[in-house]
């Protein structure tokens, strides 16, 4: 596990600054534009290229250096920081800048993580796979709760110049732990060399689609990925919205999660995880669900903060259990095109979802909650009562596709 650690460690410290960054730059955003539909394009724009790349990506991964996708995606992402210091410092940051290199990310980010993900196969043991997905969680999860903090603090001292140069020198930190770290390759088959280009671009899907129990696993995952999404579009603007927006109260909220996540992350590296995978995934939907519930439903910080705390709690049981499934399930060597065709899919899912989500918020929950309506006496009819309502909704729907895969658990192996 010593080399998993230190290249964990690395991605911690880099998404860290990359949090920091993308927390002020949200603020930015909001205050330049005061719209839920521009905040959402951001995610959209991010997964939009994600999409076509993991047609090639999975091939890629599959017949490259793992290790160099992954410092290749380190050093492009460091690049688009200095542009973005760039452009603020000179006065010419614009909303399209960030739709457009949130794109350029998303190409390079897509092929770092796939290289990540099948390289945690190959310098992990496998009776580890649940505690070292665990860890990954942590870093999302730690990064949450400093980085909103540590921006909080720092941006009106030094600004978001200050704040972007921080993160470049995180990505330094993180390229010197994968340039250290001696990476194994899996074994190559020589399989692929006779197949056609659409077999090759084919096999995850076909892979996937004709084993019954991976089919009905990703069918449950995109149900529950779709209505997150549709919701995590949203939620950064509901809160500012009906916080007048305090960026204090967003960190604040951020931060919970963050102590949520690895509070779950902590608990499951101790646990190790259910040994049936999708009761695991079951209970992190249904748990992840409620809590987005009792969430949406609050209008304050006294609900707010506790709520994300319990639904963060949920997440590292829910991600660990499925890749786990898969890691444990498909082979190293394919791992990189059925882990892209999988990407894919639910890619597609929450581009729909980041794009659907500020949409409706803006063009139909929004203005309909302003008057008085049976929701009223739950949501009110102030700013941010509309997307309440749309939050709800989809976390309502998580709860269901989760019980839905409970009951569905004894018709899958684990």
């Amino acid at each position: 596990m010593r080399k998993f650690i230190l290249i964990w460690f690395g991605q911690l410290v880099s998404t860290i600054g990359s949090y920091m960054t993308g927390f002020a730059l949200t603020l930015w955003a909001w205050e330049f534009t005061n719209s839920a539909t521009a905040l959402a394009l951001i995610s959209f724009f991010s997964q939009l290229f994600r999409i076509p790349v993991n047609l090639f990506g999975g091939i890629i991964v599959d017949q490259f250096n793992r290790k160099t996708l992954m410092l290749l995606g380190d050093a492009v992402a460091s690049f688009s920081t200095i542009v973005i210091g760039i452009l603020y410092s000179t006065n010419c940051l614009e909303i399209w800048h960030l739709y457009l290199i949130s794109s350029f990310n998303g190409i390079f980010g897509q092929l770092q993580s796939l290289a990540y993900r099948t390289s945690i196969t190959l310098i992990v043991p496998k009776e580890q796979y649940t505690r070292a997905n665990s860890f990954d969680f942590s870093v999302h999860y730690g990064s949450a709760i400093f980085a909103p903090a540590l921006a909080g603090i720092l941006y009106p001292i030094i600004g978001l110049l200050g704040i972007v140069m921080i993160d470049f020198s995180t990505f330094a930190i993180a390229l010197i732990t994968l340039v250290i770290v001696f990476i194994p390759q899996p074994n190559q088959t020589n399989d692929h060399n006779s197949e056609t280009i659409e077999d090759k671009l084919t096999f995850g899907f076909r892979y996937v689609w004709h084993n019954s129990y991976f089919r009905k696993l990703l069918i449950l995952t995109c149900l529950f990925w779709f209505f997150h999404d549709l919701g995590g579009a949203i939620y950064d603007p509901m809160i500012l919205a009906k916080s007048d927006s305090s960026s204090q109260i967003l960190a604040s909220v951020a931060s919970a999660a963050g102590i949520g996540g690895v509070t779950g992350a902590i608990f499951l590296s101790w646990w190790g995880g259910t040994k049936n995978r999708l009761r695991g995934m079951s209970w992190g939907f249904m748990g992840a669900g409620i809590a987005k519930t009792v969430f949406g439903l609050g209008r304050n910080s006294l609900v707010w903060l506790p709520a994300q705390f319990c639904s963060s709690l949920n997440f590292p049981l829910l991600g660990s259990s499925e890749t786990a499934f898969w890691m444990e399930n498909i082979s190293p060597e394919i791992q990189g095109r059925v882990f892209a065709s999988n990407n894919l899919i639910l890619q597609v899912i929450s581009a729909i979802a980041s794009l659907l989500g500020g949409i409706l918020a803006d063009r139909i929950f929004e203005p309909w909650m302003m008057t008085d309506n049976i929701f009223s006496p739950l949501f009110g009819t102030q700013k941010g009562a509309g997307m309440s309502l749309l939050y709800v909704l989809c976390s309502v729907g998580m709860f269901f596709v989760g019980l839905w895969g409970w009951y569905s658990r004894k018709r899958m192996r684990n």
